[in-house]
């Protein structure tokens, strides 16, 4: 772990950490995640943003610099925020690191958040953009982080049920993979996670769900089957209370045949590639999510 990695953690433990603790409205979480990525998340210079609309929905598209439309496969990205808080602009800074890691564009639709739009809003509008963009030359590559990630592997189990057409992989960063709240890291690293206040973990998922099923596939990927999915890349700090929600994430897939990548580093906070233009932990890991892009196969099985 870097030096400012550990200043970092102290940083989010004696002022993110308590501030998700006590603040309860949703609109004020809002504003404060919108004006701390425009303090801190600056993409690279020369990157280019767009907004747009896909199957009724905005979209923000976003490209490395000297990446053109058609390069490569897409990255659709939803971003992170417990389906309550985040956007395509909060994002932006980070896709725009990774477009021009990986040399191709990158999507973030901006899908309806809770408590406002609840369970199953937020799925049905990334099922709806995919399917809008499944056909694109060059194929899709499906990523997320946090409840974004959740949402990422929720849509692969769904395209796989469906057997649409495969995305060429799918790569998720600390995701939400049980809102059942059954993994033993939840209370296990409560003190130890340095953002994420596990005893606000329910209160949040009541918004998003209000009385459906938590174990329902489209909620909870980790109870979703994923017969001929594609590769998937998994990452988490093993601080976090969302630890085993990847680790089990992980097994699972295995157990469906899917190739996966799963990373578990030491002492990082959650989703610690936004940090990018802070830690060089995190520029690493999305280098390393770049080169694993670039090595995906161009074909995958869909049967």
């Amino acid at each position: 772990m870097s030096l400012r990695c550990g200043l970092l953690n102290w940083y989010l433990r004696r002022t993110e950490k308590p501030y998700l603790a006590r603040v309860s409205d949703p609109e004020t979480v809002r504003r404060s995640c919108e004006k701390n990525a425009r303090r801190f998340f600056h993409g690279p210079r020369g990157a280019a943003y767009a907004s747009g609309e896909i199957a009724g929905l905005r979209v923000l598209s976003v490209r490395g610099p000297g990446v053109a439309e058609g390069d490569g496969p897409l990255i659709l990205y939803f971003h992170g925020g417990g389906y309550v808080f985040g956007s395509p602009r909060t994002h932006r800074a980070m896709l725009a690191f990774l477009s021009r890691e990986a040399a191709c564009p990158a999507c973030l639709p901006d899908y309806p958040k809770a408590p406002e739009a609840p369970f199953p809003a937020a799925f049905e509008a990334a099922l709806a953009v995919y399917r809008a963009m499944m056909d694109r030359p060059g194929g899709i590559v499906l990523g997320g982080d946090s409840a974004g990630g959740g949402l990422a592997l929720a849509l692969l189990g769904e395209i796989c049920r469906l057997d649409l057409p495969r995305p060429r992989g799918c790569f998720a960063m600390s995701p939400l993979t049980d809102l059942t709240g059954s993994g033993e890291s939840l209370t296990r690293n409560a003190a130890l996670d340095a953002l994420l206040p596990a005893e606000r973990a329910a209160e949040l998922l009541d918004l998003y769900l209000q009385g459906a099923a938590p174990d329902d596939p489209r909620a909870s990927p980790l109870c979703a089957e994923f017969r001929g999915a594609c590769p998937v890349w998994l990452c988490a700090g093993d601080t976090e209370i969302m630890l085993d929600d990847t680790r089990r994430m992980a097994a699972h897939l295995r157990d469906h045949g899917a190739p996966v990548t799963e990373v578990i580093a030491h002492d990082l906070p959650h989703v610690w590639p936004i940090f990018h233009n802070i830690l060089p932990e995190a520029r690493h890991t999305l280098a390393d999510i770049a080169a694993w892009i670039t090595s995906l196969p161009r074909e995958t099985s869909d049967n």
